[in-house]
């Protein structure tokens, strides 16, 4: 009588569990239950970023779940998810690596593991599952080789050359911020110790060769850069867009800074299991090659076979061997807020009127 009734209770415990956590390790059950919620609300995945669309697309055509996206930043992602609660319009975000960990400190993610979790590393996931960066970035160079000649494929280089070097305002992208720390890096400096790279820029700046215009397409393709210092996913698709044959991405062999965006799955989800389906399709072979069509670098790249037109689109494996991702990510985070003072500090106050 005893066992009847804690396997009757346990039954009943069961059937009380939100759908989300019941289908969690059940792949059939939670696309069932994803299935039946028809729908998914996604921040900051519009169709033009990192190849959205084709997800989406194949998302909607695969389990006949509707798709709709609000785009912005990542700060604001997270914002929306706190101040809506339980009257939740978004499901699922994708944020910059930063802000995983601050989502699970403001209590507006909830964890799910995909299937291919093993294959994530360590350093680009959460334990608990809360957040896990499905894409990567890594700052690279792009060369307009009409300007340039001597293609710069070093920091090292850089400082010799007689060209503009465009890295945008460090106070408010993160790509230009980045790529502050990826110089430290090559330069002998870490997270807390930018000094390397910020006297790398003041001599730049000091020669006149310090850019000052956004390192943006439009500006791009007007010739007004000589060399940006952008994420490579941005290089690449800029390449592509305007002249293959007139730019070149390059990822300094003397050092490099790998980020990433994770997916945020909103703790207050009304479709959580659509959002988690998602993740799913993300992680899958042909989330990531989606991705990579997208110029984005899967974060599966090693374990994937990529079709030979995608693999063209992206830099060959061994261009990353001194890339590194951040180590110690609250000193970063301590540090980059440091950042715009420091800058115009120690490199703004040296540019040439």
């Amino acid at each position: 009588m005893k066992a009847l009734l804690v396997s009757v209770i346990a039954s009943a415990v069961l059937l009380a569990l939100p759908a989300a956590q019941a289908a969690d390790n059940d792949m059939a059950a939670l696309e069932k239950a994803a299935r039946a919620e028809g729908q998914v609300n996604s921040v900051g995945m519009p169709d033009s970023w990192a190849n959205w669309k084709d997800t989406w697309n194949d998302i909607s055509n695969t389990y006949g779940i509707k798709h709709s996206d609000t785009d912005m930043s990542s700060a604001q992602e997270l914002a929306k998810f706190n101040a809506e609660k339980e009257n939740a319009s978004a499901d699922i975000g994708d944020v910059g690596a930063a802000f995983g960990p601050v989502a699970v400190k403001m209590g507006v993610a909830q964890p799910f593991k995909p299937t291919h979790w093993d294959q994530v590393p360590a350093w680009a996931k959460d334990p608990a599952g809360n957040w896990m960066l499905a894409y990567t970035g890594t700052i690279a160079f792009l060369v307009d080789k009409q300007q340039v000649k001597d293609v710069p494929h070093s920091w090292a280089d850089l400082k010799k050359g007689k060209y503009v070097v465009t890295i945008g305002d460090v106070g408010v992208a993160a790509q230009a911020a980045n790529g502050v720390l990826a110089a430290s890096y090559a330069l002998g400096g870490d997270e807390k110790n930018l000094k390397p790279a910020l006297d790398f820029f003041a001599d730049l700046a000091k020669q006149g060769r310090l850019g000052v215009t956004d390192p943006v397409i439009a500006n791009i393709e007007k010739g007004e850069i000589q060399v940006a210092v952008v994420w490579d996913f941005n290089g690449l698709n800029y390449r592509d867009q305007i002249d293959k044959n007139r730019y070149e991405v390059v990822i300094p062999s003397d050092g490099s800074v790998i980020s990433g965006y994770s997916t945020i799955i909103n703790k207050y989800a009304k479709h959580p299991n659509a959002a988690k389906l998602a993740r799913e399709y993300i992680f899958s072979d042909a989330g990531q090659i989606n991705l990579a069509r997208g110029y984005a670098r899967p974060i599966r790249a090693e374990h994937l076979t990529l079709p030979a037109d995608v693999q063209a689109k992206l830099l060959p494996q061994d261009e990353y061997k001194n890339a590194r991702p951040i180590k110690d990510q609250a000193a970063w985070d301590k540090t980059s807020k440091a950042l715009p003072r420091l800058w115009q500090e120690n490199v703004i106050i040296n540019m040439k009127q």
